[in-house]
């Protein structure tokens, strides 16, 4: 692999110089704020653990710091952007920055929500800079539409981050931890400030690094089944779960016996329990008319 040329990367005067050409002015809409320190966009990489075999998928790399980092590093590099000018420049700064690996590098100008495919190699790692705005949808879409992605790292909100990482009995513990938690594995991988980006954004950033389970979760229940669950459980997170599922299993009654069945306790609430207890809760709606019927018939 032919090595790039040090000052391939973008720094603070690039991304300004960039910005202005293309008439670019970061907007709070989509929540663009551009890195612009080149050792920031190394640490990701580094951190993200990309090999010199992966197929990265970068989600909104704006500018491209993030993208060139990538590209010094992985085989191949596929960056979804939403913008239409962002989109219609990277392609072109790339080729001027790093001539040498502008043909490993793809880019699909779509709402990354909307992705159902990319182009060449299946991904293997997604690294990324998320928008705050639509960070944890993104990133579970994601991660359901391409099950070869094994390691991800996102720099996200650093509360986001935080609710991504946690455990179960966590104040910040909720619906975004059990969903990450039914694909991977999840911990915190380090925070970043807020001189790195331009603009300056108000909240700090932080690292997640997410590791695709080796085998799914062991269940009966579909995704689909267990989240309709782990929803409803924190719709109302004050009430306990007897209370709490009533509406999705018919009745305060028809809830506890779910509860029961799946040996979790009708007063604990949804912040203390797993991901499999939430999914052997959903294997189990229906256990009160399951043990009526098996009553009915009983000689």
């Amino acid at each position: 692999m032919t090595s790039p040329t040090p000052d391939a990367l973008l720094g603070p005067a690039d991304v300004r110089e960039l910005a202005g050409a293309l008439g670019v002015r970061p907007t709070k809409q989509r929540g663009q704020n551009f890195v612009i320190d080149a050792n920031t966009v190394r640490r990701i990489v580094r951190t993200a653990d990309v090999r010199p075999d992966d197929v990265v998928v970068e989600v909104g790399p704006g500018l491209g710091s993030l993208t060139l980092a990538l590209l010094e590093v992985a085989d191949r590099v596929t960056a979804v952007e939403i913008d239409d000018v962002l989109a219609g420049a990277l392609p072109s700064t790339i080729a001027a920055r790093m001539p040498e690996r502008a043909e490993r590098f793809a880019l699909v100008h779509s709402d990354a929500m909307h992705v159902q495919e990319l182009p060449g190699p299946a991904p293997t790692a997604l690294v990324a800079n998320l928008p705050y705005n639509v960070a944890v949808p993104v990133l579970l879409h994601m991660l359901d539409t391409f099950p070869t992605i094994e390691r991800t790292l996102v720099m996200v909100q650093a509360e986001v981050a935080d609710r991504l990482a946690a455990a179960p009995g966590s104040k910040v513990y909720g619906v975004p931890s059990v969903k990450a938690n039914w694909y991977a594995e999840v911990k915190r991988a380090g925070a970043i400030g807020r001189n790195v980006f331009w603009p300056a954004p108000n909240v700090d950033s932080g690292l997640v690094s997410l590791t695709r389970r080796t085998e799914p979760l062991k269940t009966t229940a579909t995704k689909r089944e267990v989240f309709a669950v782990v929803d409803a459980a924190f719709a109302q997170r004050r009430k306990t779960l007897r209370a709490a599922l009533a509406g999705w299993a018919g009745s305060a009654a028809a809830a506890e016996a779910a509860l029961v069945a799946a040996g979790v306790s009708p007063q604990t609430r949804g912040e203390s329990l797993t991901v499999e207890e939430f999914a052997r809760i959903a294997e189990n709606r229906g256990a009160e008319n399951a043990a009526e019927n098996k009553e009915s018939v009983q000689p």
